[in-house]
């Protein structure tokens, strides 16, 4: 299932009342493509569209879009779940080499989720974090932590 099938799985199960438009709008796509997967997914059994009245239509998830919503959901959680264990592991292996060599404070270079792990994983092991760059300075590049002296 694309990743733009799943988008509309889930903004149909959160309001079955959405106008394409607001797909379009909400999903940065198009409301020519929004019509094209609706169609789609309704062929592949996922969705079942009502009419309400000239102008509006209801969309509801099938008991198998509901399925397939799901397991996307439950795989994401499993992807995200191994890309945090796989990042942790990387940021003990650093911070181990930090208190290996004595280091007890460092500046950490970046501000998302994968620095955030590192943050924490410093915090825990009682490693002062700099608020401006000093001596050591914590990086990424790519998936990998670096350190820079």
């Amino acid at each position: 299932m694309k990743t733009q099938e799943y988008e509309l799985l889930s903004e149909i199960e959160q309001d079955p009342l959405v106008t394409q438009a607001s797909l379009s709008v909400r999903l940065g796509m198009a409301v020519g493509s929004v019509n094209w997967y609706i169609k789609r997914l309704v062929s592949r059994g996922y969705v079942k569209v009502s009419r309400l009245d000239r102008t509006r239509l209801r969309y509801d998830l099938t008991p198998e879009g509901m399925s397939v919503l799901t397991q996307r959901a439950l795989q994401y959680m499993k992807s995200s779940l191994n890309v945090y264990v796989e990042l942790r592991k990387k940021s003990k292996v650093i911070v181990a080499d930090l208190k290996e060599k004595g280091i007890s404070q460092v500046y950490i270079d970046g501000n998302d989720e994968m620095m955030d792990i590192l943050r924490l994983t410093c915090i825990e092991a009682e490693i002062k974090i700099d608020k401006e760059p000093g001596e050591v300075v914590l990086a990424k590049e790519g998936q990998e932590f670096i350190l820079v002296e």
